[in-house]
């Protein structure tokens, strides 16, 4: 990278995409309710290629604690039967020949307590690789500085800047599990 405003968007960039994908664990965390994005990503094998679940049919949630699944292929029912109960999501899906519905059990006190400790060490990952960006960035702009392409001003400020964006994104995280603490822990 030429300059600190690119290492600045870099790093921005990469802040948002860790976000995005703790985003994208919470949701596939099991709630009391039916959430389609509990399947969406369940791999089935469709002519001996792992195919996501999403890619294979519509998903729905007609009652709140119900997901019903409608391949645009009916032949696939088997394999979708077979990958979800193989994804080991605590729930069994029945199949009627033309859907799938899977019935999303209410969780007990104890289960919501070992999501909750899941949701926690995926948060904290996500801060950890944070981290990483931020020492990543601030390497790159005090090399910029060694080479003579900032000053040490231009420096200071970048990594002010570097810092709060960080600070900034981890606070995001932060409410992101408390919000999903509380989902999860509300019966």
């Amino acid at each position: 990278m030429e300059t600190i405003a690119e290492v600045a968007a870099d790093a921005s960039a990469r802040l948002g995409r860790s976000f995005e994908n703790l985003k994208g664990q919470f949701a596939g965390l099991r709630t009391g309710k039916a959430s389609p994005s509990l399947v969406e990503g369940v791999k089935v094998d469709y002519y001996g290629a792992p195919t996501p679940v999403k890619n294979l049919g519509t998903i729905s949630t007609p009652e709140p604690r119900q997901i019903k699944i409608t391949p645009f292929d009916p032949s696939v029912l088997p394999e979708m039967n077979k990958a979800i109960l193989a994804a080991n999501l605590g729930v069994t899906p029945q199949t009627d020949g033309r859907v799938l519905r899977i019935v999303v059990p209410e969780l007990n006190e104890e289960r919501r307590k070992e999501i909750v400790k899941l949701a926690k060490r995926q948060a904290e990952d996500c801060k950890v690789a944070m981290r990483n960006v931020r020492r990543d960035a601030n390497d790159a702009v005090k090399k910029l500085e060694k080479d003579g392409k900032a000053t040490e001003d231009e420096r200071d400020r970048a990594l002010e800047q570097i810092q709060k964006a960080v600070d900034a994104e981890i606070a995001k995280v932060d409410a992101a599990l408390k919000a999903k603490e509380a989902e999860v822990m509300s019966v």
